[in-house]
């Protein structure tokens, strides 16, 4: 039986795992269509549980509370520090004016729902300080409010699935051409970009190695379960095609309102729309939770300082602020957001792991302890998938 911090570690990364990236999954591989789509998640996830592991081996060769700073600079030097510190704020910066951005329209669309109006400015403002307050208090505090929202998140999708699955029409899952991958291959990707708080797992788990290890495994084969019976249960009921259809929404500054109007229209039932707006709701804000709990962290590594007092609230501004006023300047930035973020996904969580393991291994002889297998072929096979990516990745952007 799972105790319960190997369960809140699982938690985390679930939590961090299934978000907003949820969400834009069935709009995102819309033109894939379910069995291509199917084939790229699973590709997609032992892609980045392996890189996962990468990053987990390289900051067991050093003290605990090092982070991907730390981790880049010991095994590559400046330039991997500076390449760390770059892709990893674009990439987090993105993932959160992403995750603001959805949080925001969809806060503001559940609060027209109940007759109060607010400018998507205050809704994009709210969603952030509300969320911002609970990673300020730490990761104690994030763990246990994670934990009750994972569990009403898991309660709720296996209602919207059970709920939604006899409204599934077979022909709409035929059809789709792997030739659109270079336009959801990034999201797909950024799908299991929950390696940022692998760093911040070790603290929690005390630097227990096999916890970290089922923690990792468990926490992102779950999400690929789910987001495989998502795409099939959403693409099963609404249509690529057409002015409402999944397509459509790829180009829509609103996603993830228009995503629950649509299921609304199509099923005409009140109380899967109201779980669909539940579940929206709290796949953001877990999602924003796990990104900021790695942010924060990271820049406080970076910055050398304690997550305390003064530092705090400064750590707080530069994690918050940024990706705040992109979702405040760039209110299309949902999708957008997610597919740059598979950009610097790729960079950060598959091309420099493989770096710093061969580097530790081969050049500065510092590997010690848990050892990921593959050896020199996995490492080439990552760097070379990493390159495809950001290729794929910047020809769709």
């Amino acid at each position: 039986m799972m105790n319960a911090r190997l369960l809140g570690g699982v938690l985390l990364i679930i939590g961090t795992t299934i978000g907003g990236a949820m969400l834009a999954l069935p709009i995102a591989t819309s033109q894939l269509g379910f069995a291509y789509s199917s084939l790229s998640l699973f590709v997609c996830w032992l892609i980045m549980t392996a890189g996962a592991f990468l990053i987990l081996e390289v900051n067991l060769w050093l003290p605990r509370n090092n982070n991907i700073i730390s981790m880049a600079k010991a095994t590559l030097g400046k330039p991997g520090q500076f390449v760390a510190w770059v892709t990893y704020l674009l990439l987090l910066y993105s993932l959160l004016a992403a995750y603001i951005t959805g949080g925001g329209d969809f806060f503001r669309n559940l609060l027209t729902h109940i007759g109060l109006t607010v400018s998507p400015f205050i809704a994009c403002v709210l969603f952030t300080v509300f969320l911002g307050y609970i990673v300020y208090q730490g990761v104690r505090c994030i763990d246990y409010v994670n934990r009750g929202l994972m569990f009403a998140k898991l309660g709720s999708y296996l209602l919207l699935v059970v709920f939604i699955f006899p409204y599934i029409s077979p022909s709409k899952l035929i059809g789709g051409e792997l030739i659109h991958i270079t336009n959801s291959i990034t999201v797909c990707i950024v799908s299991f970009g929950f390696a940022t708080i692998v760093p911040s797992l070790r603290v929690y788990f005390h630097d227990d190695r096999a916890m970290l290890r089922k923690a990792i495994l468990i926490g992102s084969f779950i999400p690929l379960v789910c987001y495989i019976a998502w795409n099939l249960t959403i693409m099963g009921v609404i249509s690529r095609e057409g002015d409402n259809g999944l397509i459509a929404m790829l180009q829509s500054g609103r996603s993830t309102s228009e995503f629950v109007e649509q299921i609304n229209v199509i099923l005409n039932k009140r109380i899967i729309t109201d779980i669909a707006r539940f579940f929206t709701s709290i796949c953001l804000a877990t999602a924003f939770l796990g990104v900021s709990l790695g942010l924060t962290d990271f820049l406080a590594d970076g910055f050398m300082v304690e997550r305390k007092g003064f530092s705090n609230v400064m750590i707080m501004l530069v994690a918050f602020v940024p990706p705040l006023i992109i979702a405040l300047y760039y209110p299309g930035a949902f999708v957008a957001a997610l597919s740059y973020a598979g950009i610097y996904c790729a960079i950060l969580m598959i091309l420099l792991p493989a770096l710093m393991v061969w580097r530790g291994r081969y050049h500065k002889h510092i590997a010690n302890g848990f050892r990921v297998p593959g050896g020199k072929a996995l490492l080439l096979f990552l760097m070379a998938v990493s390159g495809i990516v950001i290729v794929l990745g910047l020809s769709s952007v």
